[in-house]
C-alpha cells in the first residue's frame, strides 16, 4: 500500500518559534498566576497491603443536593453547619432539614447514574456517608483513608473534620493520613462528590462518554508502621542489562535506614536511604525473565524494613522506538488492539453496566480483547481503575494509558494545565510499576491551534520529566488531501508530532465522511520518521439490525466497513498498529437516536450486554490472518 516516511519538514522556523513562545507563555502564566494543584502522595501497591486494609466498600447512605444546600445557605454563602456534620435532632424541639437514611443508599464503588434511574441524567453534588468501627493496632499506628477515585470533585470529612484539599481529578486516586483523627470505636466518613461540568476542569463541558458521578472506585482504610515503605519501583535499564529502582520510606526513621530488596528468585540486595528516605538500587538482570504478550512473566518484588514489607508483582521489559518501529525487548512489534472505555458489561437484566471498578470487570473486558486476538489495548479517555493495568500485566496486553485532555477546554487557563498535570502525576504515581503500560497519552482530538499545541507540548515535557522510560503520544488528526473530491492522502503533520515518540491519528473514513471503499489505496505521509498508529476507526452498528451492506447501523454495513478499513491498515507499510473504536457499546449523552442509539455510542464490537456483533468476528478473523 502507498505510504511514506518523512518527505518534508515538520514546520517552518517561524512556526516552531511560535509554538515554543506559546509554551513559554503558558509556563509563565502558571508561575505568576497559577498554583500547582496538590497531588496526593500515593501509597503504592495497595493490593499488596490487603492484610493491613479495611475495606469501606458497600452501601453508603446518600443525599442528592441539586441546589448545593449542604454547603451553601440560601444566599449562596458558605455554611458553617453543612451536611458534613451529620447532625441529628436530639429531641422534638430541634429542627434539622436533612438526614442520611438507610433507605437511601448507593453502592461503593459505583456510579449513581446506573444504580438508580432517578439519577440517570443527574449532574450535581451528592453527599455520601459511611460509618465504621476502628480498633487501634500498636504495631501499625499510622492510618490512611484511601480513595481509588471519585468523579469528579470530592471533599472528605472524618468525624466532622475536613481532610486535606478538594480533589478535582475524577479518575485518579487520592489519600489522607488520618492518624490521630480516627477514633477507637465508631467513626463516620462524609464525602461530597460533584460531577457538574465546568469549563476550567479536565475534561470540560462536552465529552462523548457518560460523565458518571459518584465514588466510582474502592475506599480503603490502610494501617502502616510508624516508618513504612510508601512506594517502590523496579524496572529494566534502557539497555535491558540491569534492574534499576528505588524505594521510599516515610516516617521519623526513614533517613539513613536500610532496606532489603528482592525481585523474583534473585539475590537479596541491601540499600541505604538518604536524608529524604529514598534508597536507590541496581543489580544484574541476567536470569530474570522478560515480560511480553507471549510470555507475561511477573516477578514478586519485595522491599523490607524492620517494621514493614512492600509487595508487588512486576514485569521486566524495555520499550523504545528506532527507525520508525516500536521495539519491545529490542524486537519490532505490531500492535493489534482495541479501544476500551471503563464501562462494565451489563448482566442479569441490568439496563446498564455502569462504571467498571473491579478485578472481575477488568478480566471480563480483557477476556474479550484476548479472544479478539489483541496484544494491545487503548484505555480511553482517562486513567482507568487500578485493576485494568494490573490484569493487563497478567494477561500480556500492552496498554496505551490516557488523560482526559479532550476536545475544547480552557487551554490558556493555567489552572486547567495544573489539573492536566495532576492527572499525569497521579496516574504515573500509581502505575509506574506496570509493565503493560508502554504509552502515556496526553490527550485526544484536541486539534492543533497554537494555544493547544503549547498546552500539549508542556504536558509532553512533563511526562518525560516524570517517566522517560515509556513512550509518549496523543490521538491526533491527519490532514486530508483530495483530488477532484476523492481522498488520496493522509498527511500526519500535527505539530505535537515533533514532541511525541509515536504518531497516532483518529480517522473515520467511510463513517463520518466518504464510503468504506474510499480508504482503499489512500497514502499516508508522515512528517517525522516515527512509528505510526491508527488510534481510532469504527462505525455504528446496532446488534441484530440487518439490511443491505449500504444501510448504516446494520450488521452488514459494519462488516463492509471493517473489511475495507482493516484490509487497508493491516497492509499499510508505514502502520505499526491499530485500535478500532471500540470494544463495547458505551453510554454517551451525545447519542439520543431512539430505537438505535438510545444514549449509547454503537461503535462497539459487542453490545452493552456483551453480545458479539458480526464485526467482532470480522476483526477477529482479520487479526488472525494478519502475519505482522
Amino acid at each position: 500500500m502507498g505510504s511514506s516516511r518523512p518527505c518534508f519538514e515538520s514546520g517552518s522556523y517561524s512556526e516552531i518559534m511560535r509554538y515554543h513562545l506559546l509554551r513559554v507563555i503558558v509556563c509563565l502564566c502558571v508561575a505568576l498566576f497559577g498554583r500547582e494543584v496538590a497531588a496526593m502522595e500515593y501509597i503504592g501497591a495497595l493490593p499488596g497491603r490487603a492484610g493491613d486494609t479495611t475495606s469501606l466498600d458497600g452501601e453508603w447512605m446518600v443525599i442528592p443536593d441539586p441546589y448545593d444546600q449542604g454547603r451553601l445557605d440560601f444566599l449562596s454563602r458558605p455554611r458553617g453547619d453543612g451536611f458534613w456534620q451529620d447532625h441529628k435532632p436530639q429531641d422534638e424541639t430541634q429542627r434539622v432539614e436533612y438526614a442520611f437514611d438507610a433507605d437511601h443508599t448507593l453502592h461503593v464503588p459505583g456510579d449513581w447514574n446506573t444504580q438508580d434511574e432517578r439519577f440517570f441524567f443527574y449532574e450535581g453534588p451528592m453527599w455520601y456517608r459511611r460509618s465504621f468501627e476502628f480498633k487501634p493496632d500498636p504495631a501499625k499506628p499510622r492510618v490512611f483513608l484511601c480513595f481509588g477515585g471519585a468523579n469528579k470533585v470530592a471533599d472528605v470529612w472524618l468525624n466532622g473534620e475536613k481532610l486535606g484539599e478538594t480533589h478535582e481529578v475524577g479518575f485518579t486516586a487520592f489519600q489522607f493520613e488520618v492518624t490521630g483523627k480516627v477514633h477507637p470505636g465508631a467513626n463516620t466518613v462524609v464525602v461530597r462528590v460533584d460531577n457538574t461540568r465546568r469549563p476550567d476542569l479536565v475534561p470540560a463541558m462536552v465529552t462523548d462518554w457518560w460523565d458518571y458521578g459518584g465514588i466510582t472506585r474502592s475506599v480503603r482504610l490502610v494501617r502502616t508502621a510508624a516508618t513504612f515503605v510508601r512506594d517502590a519501583h523496579a524496572g529494566l535499564s534502557a539497555d535491558g542489562k540491569r534492574v534499576e529502582g528505588w524505594a521510599r520510606l516515610d516516617g521519623a526513621d526513614s533517613a539513613g535506614g536500610e532496606v532489603r530488596v528482592r525481585l523474583g528468585d534473585g539475590a537479596q540486595i541491601l540499600a541505604d536511604t538518604n536524608e529524604a528516605g529514598l534508597a536507590r538500587f541496581s543489580f544484574d538482570a541476567t536470569g530474570l525473565g522478560r515480560w511480553s504478550p507471549e510470555h507475561p512473566v511477573l516477578h514478586e518484588f519485595t522491599v523490607e524494613t524492620p517494621g514493614d514489607t512492600f509487595r508487588d508483582l512486576v514485569g521486566l521489559r524495555t520499550i523504545e522506538t528506532r527507525d520508525g518501529d516500536i521495539l519491545l525487548n529490542g524486537e519490532p512489534v505490531f500492535l493489534k488492539g482495541i479501544c476500551i472505555h471503563e464501562e462494565a458489561i451489563a448482566h442479569d437484566g441490568e439496563k446498564h453496566g455502569g462504571r467498571a471498578a473491579t478485578e472481575a470487570d477488568a478480566r471480563e473486558l480483557f477476556g474479550l480483547a484476548k479472544e479478539l486476538g489483541c496484544n494491545y489495548v487503548r484505555l480511553a479517555h482517562y486513567p482507568h481503575n487500578e485493576w485494568m493495568p494490573r490484569v493487563a500485566d497478567e494477561l500480556g496486553l500492552m496498554v496505551w494509558s490516557e488523560i482526559p485532555v479532550y476536545w475544547e477546554m480552557e487551554y490558556t487557563n493555567p489552572r486547567t494545565l495544573d489539573l492536566a498535570k495532576t492527572h499525569l502525576r497521579e496516574e504515573i504515581g500509581r502505575d509506574h510499576n506496570r509493565a503493560s503500560i508502554i504509552i502515556w497519552s496526553i490527550g485526544n482530538e484536541t486539534g492543533d491551534r497554537d494555544d493547544v499545541t503549547a498546552f500539549r507540548t508542556e504536558l509532553g515535557r512533563y511526562v518525560k520529566e516524570l517517566d522517560p522510560s515509556r513512550l509518549l503520544s496523543a490521538a491526533m488528526f491527519a490532514q486530508q488531501i483530495r483530488e477532484d473530491g476523492v481522498l488520496k492522502k493522509l498527511i500526519v503533520n500535527d505539530p505535537f508530532g515533533a514532541v511525541a515518540d509515536v504518531l497516532a491519528i483518529n480517522e473515520y473514513v467511510g463513517w463520518y465522511h466518504d464510503q468504506p471503499e474510499s480508504i482503499t489505496g489512500v497514502e499516508v505521509e508522515l512528517a517525522w520518521d516515527k512509528p505510526f498508529l491508527i488510534s481510532e476507526t469504527g462505525c455504528g452498528v446496532k446488534r441484530g439490525r440487518h439490511g443491505s451492506d449500504r444501510a448504516v447501523w446494520s450488521e452488514e454495513f459494519g462488516v463492509r466497513f471493517y473489511e475495507r478499513q482493516l484490509g487497508w491498515a493491516l497492509n499499510l507499510d508505514v502502520c505499526d498498529g491499530i485500535t478500532p473504536w471500540i470494544l463495547k457499546d458505551f453510554l454517551s449523552p451525545r447519542r439520543p437516536l431512539y430505537g438505535i442509539q438510545d444514549w449509547y455510542n454503537r461503535k462497539g464490537l459487542v453490545s452493552e450486554t456483551g453480545e458479539k456483533k458480526d464485526v467482532f468476528l470480522t476483526v477477529q478473523r482479520m487479526y488472525g490472518e494478519c502475519g505482522r
